[in-house]
C-alpha cells in the first residue's frame, strides 16, 4: 500500500523551497547593479521586477510554512528536483521581459540551458543584448554549476543531515569536507578564485586581440564562468569562433578542464597532492577516453577531406572533441558545418564524447569518468574470473583519492545510470526523429541536451517544435540531476495522488 505523504513533508519541502527562491532573487542584484552602472535603465527595471517578485515568492513560503524540521532523504531530493524548475521558471522572467525572446517557453529553455549548464539557446538578436541580460546568462550558468541547492543552502540549513541530503539531490555523492556547509564554502572559494585568474588571463588575451578594456574583461568573465561550469553561452552569437584567436581558445580548453575535474580532486590538488591527478581513476579514465574519441573524430576528418594541417586540426576538430568530452559545448565553427563537412564517423566521435562527460561532484554531465571507470574495472574482473582457475581469488581495485577494492555497490549504481542516461539520448532521438530529423543529427542534439553539453548541429532552433523545446528542457533537468532527485519527485506526486 502506498502511503499519502503527511502535510509535514509538504511543509518542509515548500519552507526549504522558499529559501532557495529567495537566494535566487538576492543574485538579481548583481546583473541590476551592472544595469544602474552601465545606464541600462531598462533591463535594470526588469531585474528589480523580478527580484521583487521572488522575494515576495520565498518570503511567503518561509513564513507560511516555517519548519524547524531537518530535512529527511526524500524531502532533501524533492527540494533539489523543484529548486531547478522553480529556477528555471523564475529566472527566465528577466529574460523573457528583455525582448530577446519569441515565447516564454524560449525563455525557460534558455534559463534551464543556463542552470544546467548545457548551453543550447534560443536568445534572438544576442550582438544587442543588453550587458545586464548577457550577464544573467552566463551568472545562471555559474549558479548552475555550482549547484542551485549549494548555493542558496550552505549557510543555512541547520545540521549536516539535511544540507547533505539536498546536496546529493543535486548529483554530488563526494564529501569534501566533513560538513556540507564546508564543503558549499570550499566549492565557492575555488571558482572564485579560478574565476579571478580565468577573467584575467581572457581578458588580457582579448585586449591583445584588439577589443576595447570593458569588453574583454566582461566578455573574460563571461567566457570564463561558462567555461568553468561547463556550460556553452558566450555574450556573442558566433560563440568562440567570434574571437578568432589561438590564445583564447588555449585558455578555454585549460579552464574546460579545469571544469570537469573533481572537486575532491581540486581539493587535494590545493593540498599539495599533485600526484593524484595521475594516479586517479577519473583523470587517467579521462585522458584514455579523450584519446580515443579523438582518433576517432581525426580519422572521421581526414576521411572527409577538411582541416589537413595540424594547426587547423587543433583549432577546428581538437577543440570541438574537448567541448563536447567537458560538456562545455564551445564551438569554433558553425553548427551546420558538422552535418555538412565533418562526416559520419566524426560525428559518431563527437557524439561519444558527450555522451561520455567529465567527472563526478564536477560542473559537467553526462555519463562520468568514475562510472566509466568502474564498468570497465568490472568488467575486466569479471574475464579474470573465467579465465582463472575456480579456487582463484580475484579481487580488483582502483584509486580514487585513497586505493579502493571493488565491490558490487559501486557497479550496480554506475551501470544503472549509465542505462538511464543511454535511454534518455535514446529518447529525445526518437523525438527527434518523430518531427523529420535525420537520426544521426537527432541523436547528437539529443546528447548534447541530456548530457548538458551545449553543441549543436542546427536542430535547436526558435522554430523547432514547442513539444521539442519541452523535450530538451526535461532532458537537461534530468541529466544535470542524474535522475534519482527527478524519480523521487515523480514518486511523491503519484504518492500524493494515489496514496491512501
Amino acid at each position: 500500500m502506498i502511503l499519502k505523504p503527511h502535510r509535514d513533508d509538504v511543509t518542509v519541502i515548500a519552507y526549504y523551497l522558499g529559501k532557495v527562491i529567495i537566494g535566487l532573487g538576492l543574485t538579481m542584484f548583481i546583473p541590476a547593479g551592472l544595469g544602474f552602472a552601465l545606464n541600462e535603465r531598462g533591463p535594470a527595471l526588469d531585474f528589480l521586477i523580478s527580484i521583487e517578485l521572488l522575494l515576495l515568492i520565498g518570503l511567503v513560503l518561509t513564513s507560511r510554512y516555517r519548519s524547524e524540521k531537518l530535512l529527511g532523504w526524500m524531502h532533501g531530493m524533492i527540494v533539489a528536483s523543484l529548486a531547478w524548475l522553480v529556477a528555471m521558471f523564475l529566472g527566465a522572467i528577466p529574460l523573457y521581459m528583455s525582448g530577446h525572446f519569441r515565447s516564454y517557453l524560449d525563455a525557460c529553455f534558455e534559463a534551464m540551458s543556463g542552470f544546467a549548464t548545457t548551453g543550447l539557446t534560443l536568445v534572438q538578436d544576442l550582438d544587442h543584448l543588453s550587458y545586464a541580460h548577457n550577464l544573467w546568462r552566463h551568472l545562471i550558468m555559474f549558479i548552475g554549476g555550482q549547484g542551485i541547492v549549494v548555493i542558496a543552502l550552505s549557510m543555512f540549513v541547520k545540521g549536516f543531515t539535511g544540507g547533505f541530503t539536498m546536496y546529493v539531490g543535486e548529483a554530488r555523492d563526494e564529501k569534501i569536507l566533513p560538513n556540507v556547509a564546508h564543503t558549499g564554502q570550499f566549492i565557492w572559494l575555488v571558482s572564485i578564485v579560478y574565476l579571478v585568474l580565468g577573467t584575467i588571463a581572457l581578458g588580457i588575451a582579448g585586449l591583445l586581440n584588439g577589443m576595447k578594456p570593458f569588453n574583454s574583461f566582461f566578455h573574460g568573465a563571461c567566457v570564463f564562468m561558462a567555461a568553468f561550469d561547463t556550460g556553452g553561452f558566450t555574450p556573442q552569437s558566433q560563440n568562440i569562433l567570434y574571437y578568432h584567436s589561438l590564445p583564447f581558445e588555449v585558455i578555454t580548453i585549460i579552464i574546460m578542464i579545469l571544469g570537469a575535474i573533481n572537486f575532491k580532486l581540486h581539493y587535494h590538488l590545493w593540498a599539495g597532492n599533485r600526484k593524484e591527478i595521475f594516479k586517479n581513476i577519473e583523470t587517467r579514465t579521462f585522458f584514455l577516453t579523450v584519446m580515443v574519441t579523438f582518433i576517432i573524430v581525426a580519422a572521421g576528418l581526414s576521411q572527409a577531406g577538411i582541416y589537413p594541417k595540424a594547426l587547423l586540426l587543433f583549432r577546428k576538430g581538437f577543440y570541438q572533441l574537448i567541448s563536447g568530452h567537458t560538456g562545455t559545448g564551445y564551438q569554433t565553427v558553425y553548427a551546420r558545418q558538422f552535418i555538412n563537412e565533418w562526416g559520419h564517423l566524426a560525428l559518431v566521435g563527437l557524439i561519444c564524447a558527450m555522451a561520455l562527460g567529465g567527472a563526478v561532484c564536477s560542473t559537467t554531465g553526462a555519463i562520468k569518468m568514475f562510472r566509466v571507470g568502474v564498468i570497465v574495472k568490472a568488467l575486466v574482473q569479471d574475464i579474470k574470473r573465467i579465465i582463472l582457475p575456480p579456487r582463484a581469488v580475484v579481487m580488483q581495485k582502483f584509486h580514487h583519492i585513497k586505493e579502493v577494492f571493488l565491490e558490487d555497490a559501486q557497479v550496480r549504481p554506475a551501470l544503472m545510470i549509465t542505462l538511464a542516461y543511454l535511454a534518455l539520448y535514446g529518447i529525445g532521438s526518437i523525438v527527434g526523429m518523430f518531427y523529420g530529423y535525420p537520426f544521426l543529427e537527432s541523436l547528437f542534439e539529443s546528447t548534447s541536451a541530456a548530457a548538458n553539453v551545449g553543441l549543436s548541429c542546427g536542430i535547436t532552433s526558435v522554430d523547432m517544435p514547442a513539444t521539442l523545446k519541452v523535450t530538451y528542457i526535461i532532458q537537461m533537468w534530468a541529466g544535470r540531476l542524474e535522475f534519482m532527485s527527478v524519480l523521487t519527485l515523480f514518486g511523491f506526486i503519484y504518492a500524493t495522488i494515489k496514496g491512501k
